[in-house]
């Protein structure tokens, strides 16, 4: 596979290094919490002007956001963005933002649905003064619908879209996912949302709303899950750590620790036994096709078991994959950033902050060959751009004092 050059390495062709993918389009980034930041992120990454929308020093609702401003989780979330301060609330910053509107390609909010309309900065109040913009949502719920205007958080939608339910160990009850899948995907998605509707807007010349929310997106994150139940009518039991369909599949035991394994197909199968010295295993009738494996599957795992407990989990890795075998070891969040593979990717990337150093964080996780995934700026400050932006919208010295007299800044 060709890897994609990296400005790091090589020194990049002048209009590269001036331009990403997405550098023509502005950004007004309205989000917080997880979901929605995780989408304008993707897209200030990529090279969109994203002007960051906070309310001001004064209101209740920054002073938590300065007080963890510095924090790992919000660094990484608001990189290569500008940041200003604006009171919605107040004519004057509610004028503000419009103009801002008129200049931008895209909107992305996630404010419960009454919000953005009780603030006059929803969908149809900017399409008036921008046919053309691009209007991403993200709620817990939806837009519409007896749930729209009720609060939600990831632990909330990953209990009502099933995830819980078929996370942990038969008997013990949910479990929550150990990080924040429906915020995550969410954003995601309305990220491919947004730049669809982007290339839509190339053909058709219309702005477009795109909406999404952490109920869908938990519930495409089931996934199969799901639709063993709108197909098969069968509710998904927990299954710990095996496949929940496929047999053997999961993590097993060794004399050290542990080890993920797939062996499923019946060459796979067939090659495993013998790999772990149990070929009669292999010849087993109960084991003879996937779909015995899987009726038998208990009994199987308890053989496999014993079998992997004979050696530790390295030299079981190595037998593995020197065969072809799909096989894995467990990792803590260390050992990730340890191990060759991860480094080779490149995937964690330093920034520099004017107080902070240089700190690594998560770039994105696809790779374009002809670009690169390098992070530009930190985390601005609240309120960094304030001057910059507003001179840009023809506001002078006079001007921005009377917004910041009018506590719209």
């Amino acid at each position: 596979m060709h890897k994609p050059v990296d400005k790091a390495d090589h020194a990049a062709p002048q209009d590269q290094s001036s331009r990403l993918p997405l550098s023509r389009f502005k950004v007004l980034d309205l989000t917080l919490a997880r979901a929605g930041p995780s989408c304008v992120r993707t897209l200030a990454d990529w090279g969109a002007d994203v002007i960051r929308v906070e309310p001001p020093p004064e209101a209740a609702e920054a002073s938590e956001v300065v007080g963890r401003r510095d924090g790992s989780d919000f660094q990484n979330l608001h990189r290569n963005k500008r940041a200003i301060t604006l009171n919605l609330k107040t004519d004057e910053g509610r004028e503000v933002f419009m103009r801002l509107a008129e200049k931008a390609d895209v909107i992305v909010e996630n404010m419960r649905p009454s919000v953005a309309k009780r603030l006059g900065v929803d969908f149809e109040s900017v399409r008036k003064r921008n046919p053309r913009i691009v209007y991403g949502s993200i709620s817990g719920f939806g837009q519409y619908g007896p749930y729209a205007e009720r609060p939600s958080i990831d632990q909330i939608a990953q209990g009502m879209t099933g995830i819980m339910s078929v996370t942990g160990f038969p008997g013990q009850g949910p479990l929550r996912v150990g990080v924040a899948v429906t915020d995550v995907m969410a954003g995601a998605f309305l990220a491919q949302g947004v730049l669809i509707a982007l290339l839509d807007r190339e053909v058709s010349g219309e702005g477009r709303w795109v909406q999404t929310s952490l109920l869908e997106a938990g519930i495409t994150l089931m996934d199969f899950q799901a639709t063993r139940w709108t197909m098969d009518k069968k509710v998904p039991p927990q299954e710990g750590n095996h496949h929940p369909t496929n047999t053997p599949m999961g993590l097993f035991p060794t004399a050290d620790g542990f080890l993920n394994l797939a062996a499923t197909s019946n060459k796979n199968f067939a090659k495993f036994c013998k790999l772990i010295d149990r070929e009669k295993m292999g010849a087993d009738p109960r084991f003879a096709t996937a779909g015995l494996r899987s009726r038998n599957r208990e009994a199987l795992n308890e053989l496999i078991t014993a079998a992997l407990r004979a050696r530790s989990s390295r030299e079981w890795f190595e037998i593995m994959v020197a065969e072809g075998l799909p096989c894995g070891p467990v990792y803590n969040v260390k050992d990730v950033f340890a191990d060759p593979q991860v480094q080779e990717l490149r995937i964690k990337r330093p920034v520099t902050h004017p107080r902070l150093g240089e700190i690594d964080l998560i770039a994105q996780p696809c790779e374009i060959t002809g670009f690169d995934r390098n992070l530009r700026s930190a985390t601005p400050d609240l309120g960094e751009h304030n001057d910059e932006v507003l001179r840009s919208l023809g506001y002078d010295d006079e001007g921005i004092e009377k917004l910041k007299a009018a506590k719209a800044i």
